[in-house]
């Protein structure tokens, strides 16, 4: 019975880390390197990784962006330029 508490436990954990995951596409309308972010054509602003080379973007860019929601801030977990 303890086993089965913990893996559903578990798979509970799993899935509400999951929950927070999104994605978001379009192009790059503009570049804050101070504060590390870029706004997308939505209008919605994500923040950068600080590991993350901002030099390598341009506006106008398209990218394909997975994030995360960290103290209400749109975090990017992973980026991606869509090929033609």
């Amino acid at each position: 019975m303890r086993r089965l508490i913990g893996a559903f436990a578990a798979a509970i954990v799993t899935i509400s880390s999951v929950a927070y995951a999104a994605e978001a596409e379009g192009k790059i309308k503009s570049i804050d390197h101070e504060k590390l972010t870029i706004t997308l054509d939505n209008g919605k602003s994500y923040k950068l990784p600080g590991e993350f080379d901002v030099d390598a973007l341009q506006e106008g860019m398209e990218v394909l962006l997975a994030y995360d929601q960290i103290d209400g801030v749109n975090t990017i977990t992973d980026m991606e330029l869509p090929s033609d």
